[in-house]
Formats: structure tokens, sequence, C-alpha cells
């Protein structure tokens, strides 16, 4: 399943973080509700999805180095296994390509050095159709966040420094009678949550979000459970532009209805610099 797997680049967890986590609510006593209208929370919101959707094509303009810490739990929560994987993010004819570094302390294997460098020179000879169809799958991956404002109710709760940044935080819980749009829209009904906007740049600072509702995504017939928990943090790299800095994903997954998965997975994103040469740093 594609939130559980190691993904190309990692960007579908972020995804989900986003997309979950923005919408899930912290346990606890209800946080006093400041007296601002819907219209006034609108515009903190529609200019803060503005500005997330130019942060993530402003990203792929980035290289950086991802660290993806996976951990597979029992029962009573005590690791079953672990993986440490420590990849570099490079751009090649506009896309993001992963290059696995380390796994477990080692270096590549001669296996996985192959695979990746005929994926590599599989994305620098792609031929105008695949770059179409890989663009096209991008677009639909991130399409979910123009449906963000009409399928949730927002209210500004608080207002906080968070980071040395003066943020909004705004809840939000899903809009009775919205019909989900896209692939990703079927998990806004099962998940609320809070959000930290950027208050001079409207960037998302946090996302904290839990699972209320178990839905099923991926490829695969697998059931994410109630009570799964992300928490998304990102940090500013200049121009207001927001990139993700930590993800932690605390998961309970059920695959074809038999297995059990419980899931405790850390990434964290370091060492962003823009590409040599613009979108276009690895030459064909």
């Amino acid at each position: 399943m594609e939130i559980l797997t190691k993904s190309g680049t990692g960007m579908l967890l972020i995804m989900v973080a986003a997309s979950t986590a923005l919408l899930a609510q912290s346990r606890g006593p209800d946080t006093p509700q400041k007296h601002v209208s819907v219209a006034d929370v609108r515009q903190i919101m529609s200019p803060s999805v503005v500005a997330t959707e130019r942060s993530w094509q402003a990203r792929d303009h980035y290289t950086y180095t991802e660290r993806d810490e996976n951990r597979r739990l029992t029962s009573q929560g005590q690791v079953k296994s672990e993986n440490v994987d420590v990849s570099r993010m490079i751009v090649v004819n506009g896309a993001r390509f992963e290059q696995l570094m380390e796994r477990n302390g080692q270096l590549p294997s001669t296996r996985e050095q192959k695979k990746s460098d005929d994926d590599l020179d599989k994305l620098r000879h792609e031929t105008p159709d695949e770059q179409t169809a890989r663009l096209r799958k991008d677009q639909e991956n991130r399409a979910f966040l123009g449906d963000v404002v009409e399928a949730f109710d927002f209210r500004l709760i608080d207002e906080e420094v968070v980071g040395g940044r003066p943020a909004y935080v705004l809840q939000a819980t899903p809009h009775p009678g919205y019909h989900a749009q896209g692939k990703y829209g079927k998990m806004f009904s099962r998940v609320e949550g809070k959000l930290w906007v950027d208050k001079q740049d409207f960037g998302w600072i946090k996302v904290d979000g839990e699972v209320t509702q178990s839905f099923t995504m991926g490829l695969f017939v697998a059931r994410v459970e109630r009570g799964s928990h992300i928490i998304l943090e990102q940090t500013c790299v200049g121009d207001a532009v927001w990139v993700p800095k930590r993800i932690e994903i605390r998961a309970t997954a059920r695959i074809l209805f038999l297995k059990n998965l419980d899931i405790d997975r850390i990434l964290t994103y370091s060492d962003y610099r823009l590409a040599a040469d613009g979108p276009y740093s690895v030459s064909k």
C-alpha cells in the first residue's frame, strides 16, 4: 500500500499527511473559539491553499535529503522490524528522482544500485507521451488541495508563535453533504484536524491529525484504521516556500482484510538546495 511502503519520491506520504493530518484534531479540552466569521476564516484558508500549491510546485526545483525510519510494531507496541533509508532527491527533467544512499547504514546492494541506475536512465530518456502521463499523474495527486476549502468547515481557535513565527490555529470538521472529489476526497469525511498557518505568508507550519473513521486506499485492498495519527512539520526555505521538515506516522492498517500492520514511521528532510541548473539539473 502506498501510504505504508517506500514510494518513489515520498511525495504521496506528504500529500496523505497533508490531507489526513490537516484535518485531525488533538484529543483534549476544547479551546475557546475565536469570534471570527466564516468569511474571515476563508480569507485565511483560501490564500493558504494557494500558498501551499505554490510551495509544492517550487519544491520540485529543490534537491534535498530524506531519512526514512520505518518500524513495524507488535500488537504490544514493541519493535518487530526496523529499516532506515537515507536518500538524496535530485531533479531530472523537471521531476524529482530518489537516489538511495544508505540502507540500514550500508551502501545500496548491487541489485538496488542497478535498479536505481535503470530508473534514472529511463527518466532521462522518457518520451513526450511518458512525460505527459507523469505530469498528469502529478497533477491528479495534488488536485485535492483545491477541494479543501469546500470539503470542510473551518474555525479559528487560537493564535500561537511556532518556531518564532506568529500563526493562526485552525480546526476543521467535514462539511455535511460534501461529495468527494478525486481519489483522495473520500478521506475528507473520515478525518478531523488542526492546521497552523503562518500569519505572514500563509504557509502551513504544522498539521496534526488523526483518522476518525477507517477508510481504504492504495492499489491493494488496504484499510487504514481509526486512530492512525500523522504529524507534518514544515520549514520555510525563503521566498515564502514551505517544505516538509518532519513527518511522523503512527498507523494501523489491515491488508486484504486479513493482516494487521502497526507502523511507526518518521521521515526527516534536510539540506534543501535549489537545483544547480533550475528544474533541469540533470541533463539527458
